[in-house]
């Protein structure tokens, strides 16, 4: 049996790269790291359009790091 033959097993990172959402009605958005085994990740955070600290949710997955 070569080594091309052999199947191995691919390894996933424990991080990922999310982006976040403000729930303020605009569209504003920034990227953030977190781990894979956490759940969707929601946070207060500034947003610089509205001027205050606005809940902001879990979109969508980027990739992993």
């Amino acid at each position: 049996m070569l080594l091309s033959a052999v199947s191995f097993a691919k390894s996933k990172s424990k991080t990922i790269l999310v982006r976040l959402v403000s729930q303020a009605g605009i569209v504003f958005s920034f990227n953030h790291k977190r781990s894979r085994h956490q759940e969707k990740l929601t946070l207060l955070h500034y947003d610089p359009i509205v001027n205050k600290e606005v809940l902001f949710m879990e979109q969508k997955k980027i990739r992993s790091l």
